[in-house]
């Protein structure tokens, strides 16, 4: 028989309510009450604290404060990884980030969600899917991705989007869903001009 964490990641229905996950959750959310209570001064311990916390981290990282994760442990960051303010991650399901992925404040990534209809729903079951970003990827203020979304290479999410369905490589997307707006071209290079 699973245990409701086996549950929670492999993407089947589990009850959040469990007193594992619980203890998972009330672990990270001591880590992250210590990361965004430390002055930016601290940086170096701002840092080994996102290692504790994260599953996998890559080399030259940056997450300012704010930052809420769920569990932190099913997170992976890629090298050349920047977060700006306010980051919120529902990591019941796993989140992975590539390499050079830069966020901009007030961003969210949720991996869980709760059945539609209120019978079920009011059980306090829920269900996880996860998220994967690719390389060079840009993602502006404000946007949201949920459940099962992955984000291709090279790819710019604009501002304000929510993200409800995946996304190509190499383009620009945004709106609320968010949909591909053109594809990314030698005509977007502003050095050198």
């Amino acid at each position: 028989m699973l245990t409701e964490k086996e549950k929670m990641t492999k993407g089947l229905i589990y009850d959040a309510t469990d007193p594992q996950l619980t203890k998972d959750r009330e672990t990270a959310e001591e880590l992250n009450f210590k990361f965004n209570s430390l002055p930016p001064s601290k940086r170096k311990e701002k840092d080994e604290i996102t290692k504790q916390l994260f599953g996998k981290v890559g080399k030259n990282f940056f997450i300012r404060t704010t930052m809420y994760v769920d569990y932190g442990y099913n997170i992976e960051i890629g090298d050349n990884f920047y977060a700006n303010h306010n980051l919120t991650i529902l990591d019941c399901a796993k989140v992975k980030f590539g390499d050079n992925v830069f966020i901009a404040p007030n961003c969210g990534f949720y991996t869980a969600g709760h059945p539609l209809e209120a019978q079920e729903r009011n059980t306090l079951l829920e269900y996880a899917y996860p998220i994967t970003i690719g390389n060079n990827v840009w993602i502006g203020a404000g946007v949201q991705v949920m459940p099962g979304v992955t984000i291709g290479d090279n790819t710019v999410i604009g501002g304000g989007s929510i993200v409800t369905k995946d996304i190509p490589s190499n383009v620009v997307a945004v709106g609320n869903p968010c949909k591909v707006l053109r594809e990314i071209s030698e005509q977007d290079k502003i050095l050198n001009k």
